[in-house]
């Protein structure tokens, strides 16, 4: 079986499911907001749980065709962004069990405001989401300099990359609607990283 192609698809796939994800998860400025959004838009709610569980599986599996691409240079940083992305799509399927146990504690009624409240102060949940989170943009920030060092794609998947991990900290300054949508260029990055990783040119490296 020709398994490149099916990694890439699946690299894209994930990258696209991760968009779809975050565009259908309702955002909240407090936890009363969340528990209202969880009654009121639960069918939502559990969407975006089962589109970021999916996600973190595709992009699992489309890690492989990301490693063709370094084969001399880059390949050090290259192993140590995959293992660090690694990390991060763990924590979105982690996260994405989280939303569904959630939903099941307020349809229950088990949790209240108060002891949602609670629970965000958690330090092991906070630990959790500090470590999903790095994982991600930290893996994506390596990956893109490992991409940059292999010098077997354009300069332009890189780079979106970059611009994708340098949105986080102002991603709360933005309006909802740009603070979203900056996830289409960790798309367009990850479409590049697919499409150059099945191109004649890098299958003819590989053999």
């Amino acid at each position: 079986m020709d398994w490149l192609p099916v990694s890439a698809a699946l690299l894209l796939t994930g990258a696209l499911a991760l968009c779809l994800g975050g565009f259908l998860l309702p955002q909240s400025d407090s936890s009363a907001e969340s528990l209202r959004i969880v009654q009121e838009q639960g069918g939502q709610w559990m969407a975006a749980a089962v589109v970021l569980f999916i996600a973190s599986i595709c992009l699992s599996l489309g890690l492989p065709a990301v490693m063709t691409l370094f084969q001399r240079r880059g390949w050090t940083v290259g192993v140590i962004a995959a293992v660090v992305l690694e990390v991060g799509f763990i924590g979105t399927a982690g996260f994405a069990m989280l939303m569904g146990f959630f939903r099941a504690l307020v349809n229950t009624q088990t949790i209240k405001s108060q002891g949602l409240d609670d629970v965000a102060t958690d330090a092991g949940l906070a630990i959790f989401l500090y470590a999903w989170i790095a994982g991600l943009y930290v893996g994506e920030l390596l990956l893109a300099i490992a991409l940059l060092r292999a010098a077997t794609v354009p300069r332009w998947v890189p780079i979106a990359l970059i611009a994708h991990a340098l949105t986080f900290p102002i991603s709360g300054l933005l309006p909802e609607y740009l603070s979203k949508a900056t996830v289409l260029l960790l798309v367009l990055g990850f479409a590049g990283v697919a499409i150059h990783a099945t191109s004649p040119q890098n299958r003819q490296r590989l053999s």
